[in-house]
C-alpha cells in the first residue's frame, strides 16, 4: 500500500470510528429514554439495565452505520479539499477516483461485513434483548404499581392508586381494585381511601391492607326475568385485608429465553423458509375463507351444471324438458333486462321471503368479513414483515456503499472539514434517506407497495444522487453552477423576446 493510500485510509478510519462511537452513544441514550417507563419503579439492578442495552445496541447499527459512513466520507474529503491537499494531488496527476480507491476497497469489505452482521449478530441480539425485556416486565409487580393507571398485580387483580408514599412507597391513597372471578369475569370492585402494602423478601404473598372503603359485587340473577335488574351486593368496611399470591410472577428467570420466532430474530435462510410457509398457509386460509363465504351466499346453487353425455329420455320427457328450457330462457332474459325483475317471477308471499333471506345473507356475510378482517390483515402484515426484513439485510449493505459515493464527492465539492457544515449536510441527507425508508416501510407493511420494493426505494433514490455528485466532483464543478443557470435563463428570455419581435413584424 502506498503512502498516499495509507494517509487517506487513516484519516477516514479516524473520522469513521470517532463518529460511530459518538452516534452510538447518542442512539443508546435515546433508547434509554424510550424504555425508561419499563425500567422505572421495578427495582432493576444497573447491571441488568446495562445487559439489556448491550443486547439492544446491535439493533441500532442499521441507523448508525449509514450515517457514520456518510459523515466520515464528507469530513475526510472535505478536510482534504479545504487544506488544498486535493489540489496537490490533481497537480501530481492523481484523480478523485484514484484518491478514493483505498476507501472503495474498505467500504466494499465493510458492506460485506455489514450484511453478515445484519444476518447473524442482529437476530441473535434481538433474541436476547426481547426475552430479557419480556422478563423484566414481569419482575416485582408489587413495585410496578404506577400512579394514576391500572396495573396488573398477581393473576386476578388490577389496581389503580392516585398516589404512593412512605419509605418504600408502600402507603397508597384512593385505591381501586378490580378482582376477577373464577370464570374470568370482572364482577368485584373494591374502593378504599387508604391502603398499605405489606410483604417480605422471602414471601410470595403480597398483603394489601385497605382502610375505610366499600366492596361491590355483581350477583347472578336467580331467574331469567330478574336478569335485567342487575342485582349486586354492597358492603362497607373499616379495614379489609387482601392476600395476593405472587408465586408465578416472582419466580422470573431473567436468562430464560422462550420467544424465538419473531421475524427480527431470523437470518436469511430462516426467513426464506418462514416466507414460504406463511405464503402457503395464507393461500390455504384465504382460499378456504373465500369458498366458505361463497357457499354461504348460495350463489353456487344458481349455477347450471352441464353433462357431457346426456342420458336417454322418453318422448314425454322431451316436451317437459323443452318447457323447462323455455322457462329458464325467460328468466335469463328478465335478468339481462333488469335484475330487480327476478323477484317478480315468484309468488307474492315468496317475494318477501326471498328479500328477507337475501338481506340476512348480506348481513351475515358482512359480519363474517368484518370479523375476519383483522386476522387476515394481521396475516398479510406478518408476511410482508418477513419479506421486508429479508430485503433490508441486503439493502443495508448496499446503502453503506452508495452513501459513501454520496458523501465523498460532496465533501470534495463543499471543501469543508470538521463537524460544522459536514455534520449539517450529513444529517440532512441521512434524514432524507431515513424518512423515505420509514414511509416506504409503512406502505410495504400494509401491502400498499410490494415489500421487496419498499426495502430498496430509499437506497435506489440515493444511487442517482451519488452518480451525479461523483461526476460533478470529478469534473471539479460545483453542485449547481449558478453562472450557467443564469446564462441559460437569460438565453431563454432572449429567444422569447426575439421570437415575439419577429411575430410583431
Amino acid at each position: 500500500m502506498k503512502i498516499l493510500d495509507r494517509y487517506i485510509l487513516s484519516r477516514f478510519l479516524y473520522n469513521f470510528i470517532s463518529s460511530f462511537v459518538i452516534l452510538m452513544f447518542i442512539f443508546i441514550f435515546q433508547a434509554i429514554w424510550f424504555f425508561i417507563d419499563e425500567f422505572a419503579g421495578k427495582d432493576i439492578d444497573l447491571a441488568i439495565v446495562g445487559k439489556f442495552l448491550f443486547y439492544y445496541s446491535p439493533n441500532l447499527v442499521p441507523n448508525v452505520l449509514p450515517l457514520t459512513v456518510l459523515l466520515a466520507s464528507i469530513m475526510t474529503f472535505g478536510a482534504l479539499a479545504e487544506n488544498y491537499e486535493f489540489a496537490a494531488m490533481k497537480a501530481s496527476g492523481i484523480s478523485l477516483y484514484r484518491a478514493m480507491r483505498p476507501l472503495i476497497i474498505f467500504i466494499t469489505f465493510l458492506s460485506v461485513g455489514t450484511f453478515f452482521f445484519a444476518n447473524n449478530v442482529i437476530p441473535a441480539a434481538e433474541y436476547k434483548s426481547y426475552n430479557l425485556r419480556r422478563n423484566i416486565a414481569q419482575m416485582k409487580p408489587a413495585m410496578a404499581i404506577t400512579e394514576g393507571v391500572f396495573s396488573n398485580v398477581g393473576e386476578d387483580f388490577s389496581m389503580k392508586v392516585d398516589k404512593k408514599h412512605g419509605n418504600n412507597d408502600n402507603l397508597l391513597d384512593n385505591v381501586i381494585i378490580h378482582q376477577l372471578t373464577d370464570g374470568g369475569l370482572n364482577n368485584t370492585v373494591i374502593k378504599s381511601v387508604d391502603g398499605e402494602l405489606i410483604s417480605s423478601k422471602n414471601s410470595n404473598i403480597l398483603q394489601l391492607k385497605l382502610i375505610d372503603g366499600n366492596y361491590y359485587k355483581d350477583l347472578k340473577a336467580s331467574s331469567r326475568d330478574k336478569r335485567d335488574n342487575y342485582p349486586y351486593a354492597k358492603a362497607s368496611f373499616d379495614s379489609y385485608t387482601i392476600y395476593m399470591d405472587l408465586t408465578n410472577l416472582n419466580n422470573v428467570d431473567l436468562e430464560e429465553e422462550k420467544v424465538k420466532n419473531t421475524f427480527k430474530m431470523l437470518n436469511v435462510s430462516e426467513l426464506d423458509y418462514a416466507i414460504d410457509s406463511l405464503k402457503q398457509d395464507n393461500k390455504k386460509i384465504f382460499s378456504n375463507f373465500g369458498e366458505n363465504v361463497y357457499k354461504r351466499t348460495g350463489a353456487a346453487n344458481l349455477q347450471l351444471k352441464k353433462t357431457s353425455k346426456p342420458s336417454p329420455v322418453k318422448k314425454d320427457d322431451i316436451a317437459e324438458k323443452e318447457e323447462k328450457t323455455t322457462d329458464v330462457q325467460q328468466i335469463k332474459s328478465k335478468i339481462e333486462k333488469n335484475i330487480d325483475s327476478v323477484v317478480t317471477i315468484f309468488e307474492d308471499y315468496r317475494q318477501n321471503q326471498l328479500i328477507d333471506m337475501a338481506l340476512n345473507t348480506v348481513k351475515n356475510t358482512k359480519s363474517t368479513l368484518e370479523g375476519k378482517k383483522w386476522d387476515l390483515s394481521r396475516r398479510i402484515k406478518l408476511y410482508n414483515h418477513h419479506i421486508l426484513s429479508l430485503h433490508q439485510k441486503y439493502s443495508l449493505a448496499f446503502a453503506c456503499f452508495i452513501l459513501f459515493f454520496v458523501g465523498a464527492p460532496l465533501g470534495a465539492i463543499i471543501r469543508k472539514g470538521g463537524l460544522g457544515l459536514p455534520m449539517v449536510l450529513a444529517i440532512g441527507l441521512f434524514l432524507t434517506y431515513h424518512f423515505i425508508g420509514i414511509f416506504t416501510k409503512n406502505y410495504a407493511e400494509d401491502g400498499s407497495i410490494p415489500p421487496a420494493i419498499g426495502a430498496w426505494i430509499a437506497t435506489i433514490i440515493m444511487l442517482p444522487l451519488g452518480i451525479f455528485l461523483t461526476r460533478r466532483a470529478t469534473a471539479d464543478k460545483a453542485v449547481f453552477d449558478a453562472g450557467n443557470l443564469i446564462a441559460s435563463i437569460s438565453g431563454l428570455f432572449s429567444f422569447l423576446r426575439k421570437k415575439k419581435s419577429e411575430e410583431s413584424k
